[in-house]
């Protein structure tokens, strides 16, 4: 079921918004060559607790993962996209690292993505988590009442097809609210002009991620992490955003903290 917030409770969901915000902005600050994936999981944690906030991970359950997720972040590595369960790895020069959070305070959820690379950088890389930030903004700039959910799919698929990425759907943007998965499904790919029509009070994450030449997953043997099919690098950016009749909002902007 689609629900519409209040202009009182898209407010309400502001320190969620800022919370996670801050704390992707930190990890990325503290991430660097050497950092272990279970140690960035273990500051996030510390990071929830400090803030009296709730993970949105540790005991989530869906159909498609094998077991509890058991973490409270995602940490996708190089060919690893989304759903990254954070193990015993250190990482080294030049990997690409996608980080997604979701956390609920005072019973309002937030989720929010961001991709970088510690180290050299690889020009491919770079231009791969360009692409999904573009898409990104793009997807927001079309969240507007009156436009329907095909249109920010048709905005984020401009970007990625015209950037020469070819673009999966079974994974992509989703409701927003007291829980952290809901309806509507935002796919990266669709038709403008179909789909459920935007209204006032939607809250919705919009997630672009995009693989440099597949767009074909596979799962590892942890049940969890999602891997492009070739072995090729993956990117992944995400806001959690609301419509307004004056537009849309940005929950987990981090431009106020001086970081994209």
């Amino acid at each position: 079921m689609i629900e519409l917030r209040t202009p009182a409770e898209i407010e309400a969901m502001r320190p969620a918004g800022r919370f996670v915000a801050e704390t992707l902005a930190t990890l990325r600050d503290e991430t660097r060559i050497g950092t272990n994936l279970l140690s960035i999981d273990r500051r996030a944690h510390e990071l929830i607790r400090k803030a009296g906030a709730e993970s949105c991970y540790i005991d989530y359950h869906p159909s498609f993962g094998a077991s509890p997720f058991g973490k409270v972040i995602c940490t996708s590595v190089n060919d690893a996209v989304l759903h990254g369960l954070p193990h015993d790895y250190a990482l080294r020069d030049g990997d690409l690292v996608s980080l997604d959070f979701a956390v609920s305070i005072d019973g309002w959820v937030a989720d929010s993505a961001v991709s970088f690379v510690v180290g050299t950088a690889r020009d491919e890389d770079l231009a791969l988590i360009d692409s999904t930030e573009r898409a990104l903004d793009a997807a927001i700039a079309a969240a507007t009442v009156g436009n329907r959910i095909g249109d920010i799919s048709h905005a984020i698929a401009g970007v990625g097809h015209g950037d020469g990425y070819s673009i999966n759907t079974d994974f992509g943007g989703h409701g927003v609210g007291r829980i952290m998965h809901g309806d509507p499904h935002v796919p990266n790919d669709g038709k403008p002009a179909r789909g459920y029509p935007l209204r006032a009070g939607l809250v919705v994450a919009l997630e672009p991620w995009f693989l440099q030449t597949t767009d074909e997953l596979i799962t590892d043997p942890d049940g969890w992490t999602l891997r492009s099919a070739d072995g090729s690098r993956g990117a992944h950016s995400e806001h959690t955003i609301a419509v307004t009749a004056d537009g849309p909002i940005v929950l987990t902007d981090r431009s106020w903290l001086g970081v994209s």
